[in-house]
């Protein structure tokens, strides 16, 4: 699958140096401004950039490549006087519409490999902090698992005072204009597996192997312009 996904993306940018190259030979023999070019179609930097991750992920992870394209494509029709105003005046509606279509869209087009993290069949935790802050303590020495949100807010987890059923969990995290922070034992194994949209996601922990772990809580979730993460 990496191998895979390795020779896409070399195909993907030996074709972009190709046209580049094309281009600088052309605009030394004359036939068109090469800098005026690039001063009037800059924004497709963001667009092959979207696409690049689109190629490297396998068209598997749609978020951050679908996000470079459309905020290239904003600006690429701003500097073609497509759009006749200021382009920030679309880009923030825009934003938000993409960031509420990838809440509602993330469990049908996000790729999970159905071993690597624990599915979620019950929540202990179903929490979200809205403009505001919230903090909790969890004790249970069975906890499932669940999800959290943290949107133009922040939302604090405490587990060093808790246990995992089976000794493993999954906690679905996003965090949209917000943050969440996860603060776990330090014997326990932590995995991450987050996709970061013009925001952060952050392992703090000192991760033991897995002969030393008592527990393994795994991660996932969307951070945009936001941040998620875990510490001791």
């Amino acid at each position: 699958m990496s191998h895979h996904r390795s020779h896409q993306g070399r195909i993907f940018w030996g074709l972009v140096l190709i046209i580049i190259g094309t281009l600088f030979l052309l605009d030394r023999i004359g036939e068109f401004d090469f800098g005026d070019m690039i001063s009037t179609y800059w924004p497709v930097i963001f667009i092959i950039l979207g696409f690049s991750m689109l190629v490297g992920s396998g068209f598997r992870q749609l978020g951050p490549g679908v996000f470079f394209i459309v905020f290239g494509v904003f600006f690429l029709l701003s500097e073609l006087d497509i759009l006749e105003y200021n382009v920030w005046q679309y880009i923030w509606p825009a934003l938000i519409i993409l960031a509420g279509l990838w809440l509602l869209l993330r469990p049908v087009f996000r790729y999970r490999p159905t071993d690597k993290f624990p599915e979620i069949k019950e929540n202990d935790i179903d929490a979200s902090a809205i403009l505001s802050g919230m903090k909790r303590r969890i004790e249970s020495q069975s906890f499932k698992g669940g999800h959290v949100t943290a949107i133009l807010g922040g939302m604090e987890l405490d587990f060093t005072g808790a246990g995992l059923e089976a000794g493993k969990a999954t906690i679905d995290a996003t965090a949209l204009f917000g943050g969440v922070d996860i603060r776990v034992p330090r014997d326990w194994k932590v995995v991450m597996d987050v996709v970061p949209i013009l925001g952060g996601a952050e392992d703090k922990h000192r991760n033991v192997s897995d002969a030393e772990a008592k527990a393994t809580l795994y991660v996932k979730g969307t951070a945009i312009f936001g941040g998620i993460t875990v510490k001791d």
